[in-house]
């Protein structure tokens, strides 16, 4: 008889070890699930992923050379210690930095099969993304108040525009990113999210992930617009009346070689400002129903943009084609 229950109890074991063992495994599952999200890019054959993933690839090593050398440029040549070089300083080392947020992570999911993404790696992606965005918009609308002063007041642009006050508005563009990105982060992840965590984008951004939310949310989008409206409309404010400023100054000068000079000094700027939110607008006032073309955009304004602005700075600026040339010069001579 004790034989036999031996044998019963040595029969049972194994498959109760078993059991607990796949709960274990089915529990460590659930979690990952439950704290990890998918990043799924883009929906195209993954014979194309190798093409998008190449031209991401030279589109981030053009940012960082680009960016970079503008950035050594302004800080090694001391005839661009102006207020004007000086928000394009922190113009490049900003596109530096927000491109860094979603290039890597987007190119890693394009090359291997691993799309995951951590919940902490998805919460600072986009806290640092619109930390930087937003920053960035509030440093265009201090470049536009700076071109106002220089060409409609000529005379008191060293006083008005002081090292002190140009070091003000940067931080204080840099104080505006940071709460935007504080309620914006906070607003998005305080959502509830369903059983799917398969993000519809190549970076975790507000409108995809609540998409995935099981939440009500009106309030959450309600909130959502108006943190955009107080962040867009005062930097689009400042942007418009400062060039409307300019352009009747402007065209109050009667010297063709003056207009032309004042004009160049500012297309460089508008078509920052014009690619940047051009993109934006696209990207968070389509339908959902488009989600491939809203990737596209989001391509423009996370990537194209930080790339274009070195460009479009240093081959417009004959200031920064002059200290480009000495700046080469000096390391040709250091070699040889």
């Amino acid at each position: 008889m004790l034989g036999s229950v031996l044998k019963v109890h040595l029969f049972i074991l194994p498959s109760t070890s078993h059991q607990v063992s796949s709960m274990g495994d089915r529990g460590t599952s659930n979690h990952s699930a439950m704290t990890d999200f998918l990043l799924i890019g883009f929906r195209v054959h993954p014979k194309l992923c190798i093409f998008i993933f190449l031209l991401f690839l030279l589109i981030y090593a053009m940012i960082i050379l680009g960016n970079v050398g503008m950035v050594a440029i302004i800080i090694t040549d001391p005839q661009l210690n102006t207020p004007m070089y000086f928000f394009l300083g922190n113009l490049s080392f900003i596109d530096l930095f927000y491109s860094s947020v979603i290039a890597p992570k987007a190119m890693t999911i394009l090359w291997s099969e691993s799309k995951s993404i951590s919940f902490a790696g998805c919460v600072a992606q986009l806290f640092l993304f619109v930390l930087f965005v937003v920053t960035e918009g509030f440093l265009l609308a201090a470049m536009a108040y700076d071109r106002f002063i220089a060409i409609c007041n000529p005379l008191l642009y060293s006083v008005q525009m002081s090292m002190r006050l140009c070091t003000q508005l940067v931080a204080g563009s840099y104080f505006c990113g940071c709460i935007s990105s504080v309620l914006q982060t906070s607003i998005t992840f305080t959502l509830s999210f369903c059983a799917s965590r398969a993000v519809d984008h190549f970076y975790c951004d507000t409108r995809p992930l609540q998409r995935l939310s099981c939440s009500d949310l009106y309030i959450h989008k309600v909130a959502s617009f108006f943190l955009s409206s107080i962040i867009i409309l005062p930097t689009i404010t400042v942007i418009i009346v400062s060039y409307v400023y300019i352009l009747s100054t402007v065209l109050n000068i009667h010297s063709t070689e003056g207009r032309k000079k004042a004009f160049s000094t500012c297309s460089s700027h508008l078509g920052v400002v014009s690619v940047l939110y051009g993109a934006g607008f696209f990207v968070y006032l389509t339908p959902d129903r488009f989600p491939e073309l809203s990737k596209v955009a989001s391509v423009c304004y996370s990537l194209v943009t930080p790339m274009l602005n070195p460009l479009i700075y240093s081959l417009r600026n004959k200031d920064v084609k002059e200290a480009l040339k000495k700046l080469l010069e000096k390391k040709h001579t250091i070699f040889y």
